[in-house]
Order: C-alpha cells, then structure tokens, then sequence
C-alpha cells in the first residue's frame, strides 16, 4: 500500500511496484489510508510524512497502535532528512524512512526485505 497525497509519487511507486509484481493499493491520504489498511490488510505500508489532514506521523501510530496491523511494516517516505524526523517515525513505530525522491530499486527492496523479516517472524511462530 501506497499513502501519499502526491498523484506524482502515487503514480509512480505504483508503477515501480506493479512492475516488480507487487499488487498495489494507493491512498490520497491518511484517512483513505486508514480504511484501505482495514479493507485490503496488506502486507506492508508506505506512507508520506507531509499529508494534509492526518499527516504520516499521526497514520503510523493509529496503524501500529491497531492489535491486527501493529507488526505491518510501515516505510515513512519524506523529502526531511533530520536526526528529529528519523526519531519521530521511530517513536510512531515506523519500520524504515525512506528520501524522497526514491527510485524503483529502493521500493522494492523495502518490500524484499520486509517481506522476509515476516516470513522469518511467521516461520518462528
């Protein structure tokens, strides 16, 4: 799943995940996002920080603070590289922080390796 107010960023990390055999689900913002978590469960979540309205801070904690969704990875994507923004997603529970602008490999080995991190978790189970 992809939050991003931005059609821009929407469009293209659907395209750069479609590609590489991903399904993707897209959210204009944290209240869309919200309920597309709920409808469709995915398997992990990428959300911008900088959202009108429900910004990615506030969607990442209510996701992690959720009993079903609080081990879904969750990738902050943000163009604010500071020391205070990567300690804040941490705080919230976000899984990776991720600088925009992305490229197609940084997506999908966000996905590849959270994908594993589950299997493994769900292995050990």
């Amino acid at each position: 799943m992809l939050i991003d107010d931005s059609n821009t960023i929407r469009r293209s990390g659907e395209i750069f995940l479609s590609q590489a055999g991903c399904q993707v689900v897209l959210a204009e913002d944290g209240f869309d996002g919200l309920a597309k978590v709920v409808e469709y469960q995915p398997d992990v979540i990428f959300v911008d920080v900088m959202m009108p309205r429900l910004d990615g801070y506030q969607t990442c904690a209510l996701i992690k603070n959720h009993q079903h969704f609080k081990n879904t990875p969750i990738i902050m994507l943000t163009s604010k590289d500071t020391l205070f923004d990567r300690a804040r997603a941490k705080l919230v529970g976000s899984d990776q922080y991720l600088i925009k602008p992305f490229n197609k490999q940084s997506l999908v080995d966000s996905v590849a390796m959270h994908a594993q991190r589950q299997k493994e978790q769900h292995d050990g189970d």
